[in-house]
């Protein structure tokens, strides 16, 4: 992330992680205060074993770009909502130059990047592919659930279900 603001976003990324039981890192690294240890880490990260990166940023939200121009690593941005409701860091990850690709999710979206990276991951890990499908398999379990709570909602004179 691009500082430990950015945390209570990335967090979302991390608790996900943590439950498909992946493991990964936390960093703080800005493009712009930072740019050594962000091309040392970029540079080294597919030697490290790093399949896949997660990098959220907000404002001029650098970071992703940077690192996907670094890399061979697929990166997946997360756009942080830091000024211009995350608009301007949207634009900043989603506008990458031919050949420079980031995977973009939603303003804030960062469990929506642990889902697409253990997506990613699971093509070449079966027990994460049996986690996943038991994750998704709560999704619907879900909805379900909220559904027949609205059901029993008794509070309206013309609520018709």
């Amino acid at each position: 992330m691009g500082s430990t603001s950015d945390l209570a976003v990335m967090r979302k990324a991390a608790d996900f992680l943590e439950s498909m039981e992946v493991p990964f890192e936390l960093k703080a690294l800005s493009a712009h205060r930072t740019p050594a240890a962000v091309e040392s880490f970029a540079r080294e990260a597919h030697d490290r074993g790093i399949e896949v990166i997660i990098a959220g940023a907000g404002m001029a939200a650098a970071l992703p770009g940077v690192i996907a121009a670094l890399t061979t690593v697929p990166v997946i941005g997360v756009p942080i909502n830091a000024t211009l409701d995350g608009v301007d860091a949207l634009y900043s990850i989603i506008q990458m130059p031919p050949g420079i690709p980031v995977a973009t999710v939603g303003i804030n979206g960062a469990l929506n990047a642990a889902v697409l990276a253990v997506r990613i991951l699971a093509l070449a890990d079966k027990g994460l592919q049996s986690r996943y499908d038991a994750y998704c398999s709560t999704l619907s379990q879900k909805v379900i659930k909220a559904d027949a709570e609205l059901a029993a909602i008794t509070d309206y004179k013309f609520k018709t279900n």
